[in-house]
């Protein structure tokens, strides 16, 4: 019981000593309000200050501290409070009266060319030099929708919004806060032989450069480290490029823009110091994308990176290097002008030579592709699907490509052909090994007449791939595209010659006859209509199963069969037909008209191992 009365006593105790201190602190705070009225009343503002400059401008120097100097710092040891209590809710000092602003700054003035010239001590400057710097950043993170102490504006044009949210938070309320950020660059006038101007410099950078990374931050861009792009997937790391053109692109047109307005604004007195200080917000953010980017050219490279790749050439070129060309015009933005030119060369030329190993990839991997198994049926293989469909995408890019392969003959200092650029010599490259490997494949086919359709098919497919892309056929040429449309017709002539040509043979009349008379041998004329029966129908079951995809080929071919087969056939069994009509079972041996033959010639290169039996039913 004793115990806890004594802590009792003492809560008691502190109790009473909190209140006794929070009611010292109040009457000390009264006093110097009252002091603060009553030297408004009995001191004039002015005159203290009239007073102190007499006193400066006296050129004999004396070491008694004349009685306006005293009054000068308990004038603005009073205004340091009083604005301290204005700022304890909003944390914004300045604003309510535009005319105790200019009295509390004025005072700051005399306090530093007094501590300058008469060694006083100028803890004063400090405490005030702090409270306007925090004023500052209060003002700069203030929410767009807070009005308070919000000066009377004066008529300006605004500054054009952007279309993007993300932009107005950079503004952070630009139109609102103009004139108060006005009255905090008289400071920046005021303090500049004391060194608080680059205080003020440095709170307003690092404020910006906060602002600035927090909005790159909600537009998606997390600035990742080099070490973890490196080990980041594909997939993830194609997303974060993506999101780097976005952005990057955004800073440039968006973003930049209204930043140098709004520097522009803050220093409008000295747009010298605007544009250093600006270069150097653009020069670190450019430099953490460039950074990015140069992390990226370090991944193993692939061919289906180039894309992605060739966005952020692009990307580059066309967004920062203007920017550069006219930061190199200005005052004030050279030096940034041209760290970022160093950094950005090295950086395209990274993905230069990262573009060209790609393409020299391809090539590789067309001449290593020594797959042993044919395609099945005769069909396009998937290596001529994939080099062709990569080269139609790539020249989507042609004159970015056509840029960077001229850059990287440069660079080894290549020689080149005056009638090809030296990205159109690596297409036909490309294109002239993926027609070796086709033919190199087109041989692991036993059958001749399946090996030229395999032949006909990915012929076809490149020449239409190319001709349906005009920057692939404006490289390429007619000339080529007739050439290699030549060969696909000469592989058509090889077909039927290795298909039909024995076929035919069952229709020639050399040896029907018997010998000593012109009589029709019925055996003889029986076996031609089985062997045409047997060969027909094997090979409408084989090539039924073979595939020729592009329709018109398919057309050609089975127009090409018909024109060869049913006039040979029709003109065969109009001569002999009658020899076997008084033969029972003759439909043993004619089981076809030539109607029935241009049917089941429609059945040819489907991809349908089909039965004359059943196309029959």
């Amino acid at each position: 019981m004793e115990k806890l009365w004594s802590f009792s006593s003492r809560s008691n105790s502190n109790i009473v000593g909190n209140d006794r201190v929070q009611w010292e602190e109040e009457e000390e705070e009264n006093e110097k309000d009252s002091l603060l009225e009553q030297l408004d009343d009995t001191i004039h503002v002015s005159r203290v200050l009239q007073d102190v400059d007499c006193f400066l401008n006296n050129s004999s120097p004396t070491d008694q501290v004349p009685n306006c100097v005293v009054d000068l710092h308990k004038l603005l040891e009073c205004m340091i409070d009083k604005y301290n209590k204005r700022g304890r809710g909003t944390g914004i000092r300045f604003g309510r009266d535009p005319q105790d602003d200019k009295s509390f700054l004025d005072a700051v003035e005399r306090i530093l060319k007094l501590s300058i010239t008469s060694n006083l001590n100028h803890l004063y400057v400090e405490k005030a030099m702090f409270i306007l710097e925090n004023d500052i950043c209060a003002l700069l993170q203030r929410p767009k929708s807070s009005k308070t102490y919000r000066p009377t504006p004066t008529p300006t044009r605004q500054p054009r919004k952007s279309a993007s949210s993300g932009s107005l938070q950079l503004h952070f309320q630009l139109q609102d806060e103009r004139d108060s950020l006005r009255l905090n660059n008289q400071d920046d006038e005021d303090d500049d032989d004391n060194g608080y101007h680059i205080e003020c410099c440095m709170a307003f950078t690092v404020f910006r450069r906060n602002s600035f990374k927090n909005v790159l931050w909600k537009l998606g861009y997390t600035f990742p480290r080099m070490e973890e792009v490196y080990k980041m997937q594909w997939e993830l790391l194609e997303g974060q490029i993506v999101t780097w053109n976005k952005v990057f692109r955004h800073c440039t047109n968006v973003l930049f823009k209204t930043e140098r307005m709004l520097y522009d604004t803050v220093f409008s007195n000295q747009l010298s110091l605007s544009r250093t200080m600006f270069g150097d917000l653009v020069r670190i953010v450019i430099l953490h994308f460039l950074n990015f980017a140069q992390a990226v050219v370090l991944t193993k490279p692939s061919p289906e990176k180039l894309f992605k790749f060739l966005d952020m050439y692009e990307t580059l070129r066309d967004e920062l290097e203007p920017i550069i060309v006219l930061m190199k015009d200005e005052d004030g933005l050279e030096r940034c002008a041209e760290d970022l030119t160093y950094e950005t060369s090295a950086t395209k030329h990274g993905i230069i030579n990262v573009v060209v190993a790609m393409f020299y990839d391809l090539e590789n991997s067309i001449k290593g592709d020594n797959l042993r198994i044919p395609v099945p049926y005769g069909a396009i293989q998937p290596l001529t699907r994939y080099v062709m469909n990569y080269l139609k995408y790539a020249c989507e890019y042609k004159v970015t490509l056509e840029q960077i392969f001229s850059q990287y003959s440069t660079q080894q200092e290549l020689d080149r052909t005056p009638e090809k650029s030296p990205f159109v010599l690596q297409l036909t490259t490309i294109v002239e090994l993926l027609e070796e490997n086709t033919e190199r494949k087109s041989k692991l086919y036993k059958d001749m007449a399946l090996r030229c359709v395999f032949l006909m098919n990915n012929g076809r497919y490149i020449v239409q791939k190319i001709k349906g892309c005009a920057e692939l056929h404006e490289s390429m040429g007619d000339n080529w595209c007739r050439r290699r449309q030549t060969s696909v017709k000469m592989h058509h002539k090889s077909y039927q010659r290795e298909t039909w040509s024995n076929v035919l043979q069952c229709f020639n009349s050399d040896g029907l006859h018997q010998q000593g008379n012109n009589k029709v041998s019925k055996q003889v004329l029986r076996e031609r209509f089985k062997c045409f029966n047997s060969m027909f129908e094997e090979i409408h079951k084989t090539q039924s199963s073979w595939m020729v995809s592009d329709e018109q080929l398919q057309s050609e071919l089975r127009v090409s069969i018909s024109a060869v087969v049913i006039p040979a056939y029709r003109s065969f069994m109009g001569r002999f037909k009658q020899h076997l009509e008084s033969e029972r079972h003759v439909d043993k041996y004619i089981k076809y008209h030539p109607d029935d033959l241009e049917i089941l010639i429609d059945d040819f290169f489907v991809g349908n191992a089909s039965s004359i039996t059943r196309r029959k039913t």
